[in-house]
């Protein structure tokens, strides 16, 4: 019932069909690539950084704590520094040859 109040309202309701075939028809560039390098890719490098940094620094320091917290913000520092080269390629700042 609500909806036949709302088609009735609705300036397209003598066409409906054929914006919604048109609508079906469009294609535009796939944002596959975009969604990985916004969610997945800042993950991936975040937990690839922890993983190196903490081998690296079980070498160095010896202290598990500082450790820790050490690798835990060198991860961070690289995947901020990932989010912002993302976002420089996004916006062309760094043009592709």
């Amino acid at each position: 019932m609500d909806e036949q109040k709302i088609c009735q309202a609705c300036n397209y309701k003598s066409r409906c069909q054929e914006v919604y075939e048109k609508l079906g028809k469009i294609h535009g560039q796939s944002v596959v690539l975009e969604v990985l390098a916004a969610f997945l890719l800042p993950i991936v490098v975040f937990i690839g950084c922890l993983a190196a940094f903490d081998r690296i620094l079980a070498e160095v320091i010896h202290n598990k704590g500082a450790q820790t917290v050490i690798g835990l913000l060198l991860a961070l520092l690289a995947t901020c520094i990932c989010i912002l080269i993302t976002r420089l390629i996004n916006k062309g700042l760094i043009k592709n040859k």
